[in-house]
């Protein structure tokens, strides 16, 4: 069976909860507690050497890190990764993107709030919400004419994507500015259901700063 190595908090890690519950897949779930210095032990750098969680072990004992290398390998042969040569690169577009403009940008500042590291971090905030604007901006006009990132269904690229720019507002931006972004949240909200719950930082009692 599978085992994810996962942090409950961390929307990386619920991009592959939503992909293997969706698909149906079977897993077992083992949680890292990352404040308390658990991916950073011998052990774990195994699985990934930088650290960081989600982490997928497969069943051949070998281990995949990256939450958007994790989505392409489990979706592989499912429609949420098409076969067409061209709208694949269009996914791993998208997935190329929610990692150099999304998840280092809102997600680190929605981190930063959520846990009461803002003001240790305050010299990078001015620079990292006006790329959060860009980025909203760039997602808003990529939506103009489409209902998702990659043809007319869901794919991992909406997982990825979603996955951070939907908690835009934990970190002081106004969806409501982006109104093609809100729409297809919600349209990717209604494709994905209510069984992924967003899970806040203070479940974890060592994640203050």
């Amino acid at each position: 069976m599978l085992t994810l190595y996962d942090y409950l908090p961390s929307q990386n890690g619920w991009k592959v909860r939503v992909l293997l519950g969706l698909l149906g897949i079977a897993y077992e779930t083992r949680v890292v507690s990352i404040f308390e210095g658990e991916s950073h032990t011998e052990a774990f750098l195994k699985l990934n050497p930088a650290g960081a969680v989600p982490v997928l072990a497969v069943e051949n004992g070998q281990a995949i890190a990256e939450s958007n290398a994790i989505l392409v390998c489990v979706a592989e042969g499912t429609s949420y990764l098409p076969a067409d040569r061209l709208l694949r690169a269009k996914v791993m577009q998208w997935l190329f993107f929610e990692q150099y403009y999304v998840e280092p940008v809102i997600g680190s500042l929605r981190y930063w709030i959520l846990t009461g590291r803002l003001e240790r971090n305050q010299a990078m905030v001015s620079g990292k919400r006006e790329a959060g604007a860009r980025t909203l901006a760039a997602l808003e006009r990529s939506l103009v004419d489409g209902a998702f990132l990659v043809g007319d269904t869901l794919t991992i690229a909406d997982i990825a994507v979603y996955a951070y720019s939907h908690r835009a507002e934990d970190c002081g931006f106004k969806l409501a500015d982006y109104p093609f972004v809100t729409a297809w949240i919600g349209r990717v909200r209604d494709a994905i259901g209510p069984d992924y719950p967003v899970h806040p930082y203070s479940i974890d009692p060592h994640s203050g700063a």
